[in-house]
């Protein structure tokens, strides 16, 4: 039996891919119950519908988006990349905003950040909601977030400040790698697929090293 200890799944993303990938979904639970109403009642009474569960849903999405092809890897991503490697995460705290859940990690040739709200974080109490207006999940939030550490502010206000300042993807790249750099904490082995929002090669590298920023549609650890 294989079985996924979840860490973060986006009921959001979900939700709003599954309308789009399964339109008809409804229509064919609405047909099958008209069947047998009295051995469907009783059946619902026991047991959750994949359609309403957020695993349920989430493996949904997951095998409609493979069937289209758009999963990538991390070394080779498509819309979506999906990825097992070592990650430090968890919630950047400057001042007192936690509403930014944070993965950062290294391949051989790939430096991989997701970020997402932490209300998506399994076990996280209700309140978290209450966060910013817009959802950490989307870039100009996502960077927002980031922007609240002293370090990667300096770093953004520093590249807006000179005479001829730095292309805006390469300030954003410098600071999506700089943030997965400075997480601390243990690392551990994690499972995901993500949306890709930003990829570009490491301004500062110069030996093919890239940059791949995501916001997941879930994370589980693989250990």
């Amino acid at each position: 039996m294989t079985y996924r200890f979840y860490l973060y799944i986006s009921d959001v993303k979900v939700d709003m891919l599954l309308s789009q990938l399964a339109p008809s979904a409804a229509a064919t639970r609405t047909t099958e119950v008209g069947v047998d109403l009295k051995f469907v009642n009783g059946r619902r009474a026991v047991e959750s519908s994949p359609d309403t569960d957020a695993v349920g849903k989430l493996e949904k999405v997951l095998k409609r988006l493979d069937k289209q092809d758009v999963i990538g890897t991390v070394g080779e991503p498509g819309p979506f990349f999906r990825g097992r490697m070592l990650m430090r995460w968890g919630a950047p705290a400057h001042g007192d905003d936690r509403s930014l859940v944070f993965f950062g990690g290294r391949t051989a040739r790939t430096i991989v950040a997701l970020g997402g709200s932490t209300r998506h974080v399994l076990g996280s109490a209700d309140d978290a909601a209450d966060g910013p207006p817009l959802a950490r999940s989307l870039l100009p939030s996502l960077m927002d977030g980031l922007r609240l550490d002293p370090r990667i502010a300096a770093l953004l206000t520093s590249a807006t400040d000179t005479d001829a300042p730095d292309d805006p993807d390469d300030v954003t790249l410098r600071a999506v790698r700089e943030a997965t750099d400075g997480m601390p904490g243990p690392a551990q082995t994690v499972e995901f697929v993500a949306k890709r929002l930003l990829q570009g090669p490491d301004p500062d590298a110069g030996n093919g090293t890239t940059v791949l920023l995501g916001s997941p549609l879930y994370v589980a650890l693989a250990d």
